[in-house]
């Protein structure tokens, strides 16, 4: 099939029907609990915010499928390679795809353990895929990746 002049432009997928002020205050304290929750070792917090089937790609490539899959593996990194380790989040954008369908991106700066920043840029980007269920926002799917240094 060839493309003419006259083909279908792609749209613009954003929801610009609904007032999201209170939308983007609830996922902007989303990140400030994963943000706490890495700071203080909490994968209990960590995992709060995981819809039971979420998926997740971590910095170093692998996915895990299910909550269940995600606390475990927060409760080893914590208290293992992850324990003294410490981050600033910052939410980069935000867009609604639908009124309870959310994207959102993750700037992550390492710290020392009083907040100091130790990078300059991000050392790592985060996608969120959110979804608003029950009157909630749940993390969907999230995609870390690490920026070049």
């Amino acid at each position: 099939m060839s493309m003419t002049a006259n083909a279908t432009q792609p749209p613009v997928i954003e929801d610009t029907t609904t007032d999201h002020e209170r939308d983007v205050a609830a996922i902007e304290q989303m990140i400030a609990d994963v943000e706490t929750a890495f700071n203080t070792n909490d994968p209990d917090l960590l995992t709060a915010h995981f819809a039971q089937n979420a998926s997740v790609v971590n910095a170093a490539g692998i996915l895990m499928s299910g909550r269940d899959a995600l606390l475990e593996a927060n409760r080893k990194g914590l208290a293992g390679f992850l324990r003294d380790e410490h981050a600033r989040y910052e939410v980069g954008d935000i867009v609604f795809l639908r009124p309870d369908i959310a994207i959102a991106h993750k700037n992550a700066w390492a710290t020392k353990a009083d907040g100091e920043l130790i990078d300059v840029a991000p050392a790592m980007i985060a996608l969120y895929v959110l979804v608003k269920e029950q009157g909630r926002w749940w993390i969907v799917a999230r995609q870390n990746t690490l920026t070049p240094s």
